[in-house]
């Protein structure tokens, strides 16, 4: 009987991370969050066969369930914004292609449900028309589910479950420095600092010996905003001609990979042939080889000496009676009794009548 499938608790599959990280690496590099890049990516990797070839339904619901746990992985923060908007449209398409009939919900947990107002608040502001209805059409269809858990519970679940680890090139950059800088704060806080100076003036047994703030403090925020800005341009900047740059170095290393095979190869066929001495030789000297005018002879070693095997039982007792070995050698096919014999008194076995009268 074949052993039955452990409940639904992972939600997270290595190989189909990688091929996500592809699509959405691809999608990043196109620098627009329009639904039709989109989906030209997805025609082009062929991503709706990820659901083909699971014969049994219930893997195929689990696979289903792991699917739109990615992908809601990628529509919610860290990740930059058009990151989640690439989430968000795998959550479109991994649900419309499943072949779950009814189809599988996707779970958004309540924890989440801030970020994603947010998201959809600055999509709505920026007029990306595209997101507003991508998600609008999952909200029409009841594809989510609003629930307390981004997970199913299940008993003797995994302590330590696998978690995809953070793609680096995905994350956001910090908004939080461009919205400081962007906002009246500094204007506020500067005319805040006015006042003070103000006040203080208008107080002379303070006027020099209370200092509570710096005098030109919105000037300096002003130039370590600008200055971390221009740091973090100039670093992601810095991360496209790498990532270029680690294309090309691919194919350098594959050819230089290519060559140190080839040598190793060379040299492990090379060194096949050699033959290492025996143990019991490499005592010995080397044996000289005399060059004679027919040509080299070449000296074999002295064969082993044989032990002397002990005289026989038989051997000993003829040598201490003093019998030759013609003498008492018979010949054993002769029928009649041997001549010398003869001679010899012959015992009787029978006894006289009168003992038994």
């Amino acid at each position: 009987m074949p052993h039955a499938p452990p409940p639904y608790s992972d939600i997270f599959d290595e190989l189909l991370t990688e091929d996500v990280e592809e699509l959405l690496g691809r999608f990043q590099l196109s620098d627009s969050v329009r639904y039709e890049v989109f989906a030209d990516i997805w025609r082009q990797m062929c991503f709706s066969d990820v659901f083909r070839g699971i014969p049994s339904l219930a893997e195929l619901k689990r696979f289903s369930r792991v699917t739109l746990a990615t992908a809601v992985n990628y529509f919610l923060p860290p990740f930059s914004y058009q990151i989640r908007v690439g989430g968000l449209y795998l959550m479109f398409a991994f649900y419309h292609t499943q072949l779950c009939r009814p189809p599988v919900r996707i779970r958004l947990a309540l924890k989440d449900w801030i970020y994603i107002k947010k998201f959809l608040g600055d999509s709505a502001d920026a007029g990306h028309s595209d997101v507003l209805y991508i998600y609008r059409k999952l909200d029409a269809a009841k594809a989510f589910y609003y629930t307390a858990m981004p997970h199913v519970l299940a008993f003797q679940k995994q302590r330590k479950p696998k978690k995809a680890a953070v793609c680096a090139k995905f994350l956001g950059r910090a908004t939080a420095v461009h919205e400081l800088m962007c906002a009246d704060i500094l204007e506020e806080l500067g005319n805040l600092q006015v006042h003070y100076e103000q006040l203080k003036e208008a107080c002379p047994e303070v006027k020099g010996q209370v200092a509570m703030t710096h005098r030109d403090l919105a000037s300096r925020l002003t130039d370590c905003m600008s200055e971390f800005i221009s740091w973090q341009q100039r670093s992601f900047s810095s991360l496209g001609v790498k990532r270029k740059k680690a294309v090309d170095e691919d194919g350098e290393e594959e050819s230089d990979s290519s060559r140190a095979r080839l040598l190793s190869s060379i040299k492990q066929k090379s060194y096949s042939c050699y033959q290492e001495a025996p143990k019991s030789r490499r005592h010995r000297q080397a044996e000289t080889v005399e060059s004679l005018s027919c040509g080299a002879e070449q000296l074999q070693d002295p064969p082993a000496r044989q032990k002397k095997r002990p005289p026989s039982l038989r051997a000993r007792t003829q040598r201490s009676l003093g019998e030759s070995r013609e003498d008492s050698w018979t010949q054993t096919w002769l029928l009649s009794v041997p001549e010398q014999k003869e001679r010899l008194p012959v015992r009787s076995t029978k006894q006289p009548a009168a003992q038994y009268a």
